[in-house]
């Protein structure tokens, strides 16, 4: 097309190039492989606003489009709506969120990720965000879907999301006699906890937990330990965190359950 335009004596426009769309593998997406992600698919379990930004960054490079990459889009959205009212113009017109909302990027705060709200679900198998909100305002007493509709939206998202691919891939062990002496030590710390503490107050009740019972030189086995025994994943959220959006007794009560083996699941016979 370029060669026929500087033929006819005009000047050709210029290109941009868009790369394919890969699976987490870093293939080519194919209808025939069925490895893709579709529009549809991604609106069930994230917000319009969220496929935006992830179709806005990086429109030259080749893009990994599966499943796991939504959480991530979420948060980062997120961030930066709430970044977006205290930055300098110059800033905010470099923020995503300026363009996909074109120059008005709605207030939104949230003092959760989407990411902790997948963690909730996860820990207390909720079917429906009514169960989710529950613990929402132990975090923030008072909030309603009326007054944080986005808020609502993302509870809706994460059910969604949780019980269509975090469920399914969940696997639980059962504790070490170092891991079990840390989270019992860990539960009983939490049995003298005042209501309403912070997140920050929590956390380092966690890493006393672990210093205490020989995960002093590596802090990173005690958490991967809490996940595994506790979320049934290698990897989780803050735990200080979690614990003041799930509650005290909730937390003691699943550390016990994960102490008795009941997350463990029974290997199945030989057929």
């Amino acid at each position: 097309m370029k060669d026929v335009v500087r033929a006819l004596g005009g000047t050709p426009p210029d290109g941009f190039n868009y790369e394919l769309f890969l699976d987490e593998k870093g293939q080519k997406i194919s209808k025939t492989k069925g490895n893709g992600l579709s529009i549809d698919e991604w609106l069930t379990y994230a917000s319009p606003e969220s496929l935006a930004l992830f179709m806005y960054q990086k429109p030259r490079s080749a893009k990994r489009l599966y499943f796991d990459v939504i959480p991530r889009a979420v948060d980062e959205y997120l961030q930066f709506i709430a970044a977006y009212p205290g930055q300098e113009c110059k800033a905010q017109i470099e923020n995503p969120a300026w363009h996909i909302h074109a120059g008005h990027p709605p207030k939104a705060e949230l003092p959760i990720t989407f990411a902790l709200l997948l963690n909730i679900v996860s820990a207390s198998n909720a079917e429906d965000k009514t169960k989710l909100w529950g613990f929402i305002r132990k975090y923030a007493p008072g909030a309603t879907p009326e007054a944080y509709p986005v808020l609502d939206q993302l509870a809706g998202y994460a059910v969604a999301y949780y019980h269509a691919f975090e469920k399914p891939k969940k696997v639980y062990r059962a504790a070490s006699e170092q891991e079990r002496a840390a989270l019992v030590a860990l539960s009983d710390a939490l049995a003298n906890v005042a209501p309403g503490t912070k997140g920050d107050e929590l956390q380092t009740l966690v890493y006393e937990a672990g210093k205490a019972n020989g995960f002093a030189e590596n802090l990173r086995d005690w958490f991967k330990a809490i996940y595994e025994v506790l979320l049934g994943a290698s990897q989780g959220p803050r735990f200080g965190g979690f614990i003041e959006l799930y509650g005290i007794n909730e937390t003691r009560d699943l550390i016990a359950k994960g102490l008795s083996g009941a997350f463990v699941k029974e290997p199945q016979p030989a057929s």
